[in-house]
């Protein structure tokens, strides 16, 4: 029953995650601060829903598998999002420094 319990509050942790994480992707003004919301709860969302189903399989070869997709996530993720940036400032795409002004405002 605990280790339901406990399952269950990480696979809704990861998916609220990856929620907020999505809303980030749409909030955010620049590239760079999208690729930062897009990379640290892509990790981190992976991470809870990976352990809460890990909890659900118990210790089986499932689990096992779940642990070599954990791993590679785990290394591939943020390796994708440096790679991204780079290329980016190597592209040319300059991150934005200044606030956003609202025309209607002014």
């Amino acid at each position: 029953m605990i280790i339901d319990l406990l399952s269950w509050i990480l696979l809704l942790a990861g998916g609220l995650l990856g929620v907020i994480g999505g809303v980030g992707i749409h909030r955010f003004p620049d590239f760079y601060t999208r690729l930062h919301a897009a990379g640290t709860t892509d990790t981190l969302c992976a991470i809870l829903i990976l352990l809460g189903l890990g909890l659900q399989a118990g210790f089986t070869l499932d689990a096992f598998k779940l642990f070599l997709i954990f791993t590679f996530l785990f290394f591939t993720s943020p390796t994708a999002s440096h790679a991204l940036a780079s290329a980016a400032m190597h592209g040319g795409v300059k991150p934005r420094l200044e606030p956003q002004r609202d025309e209607a405002k002014e």
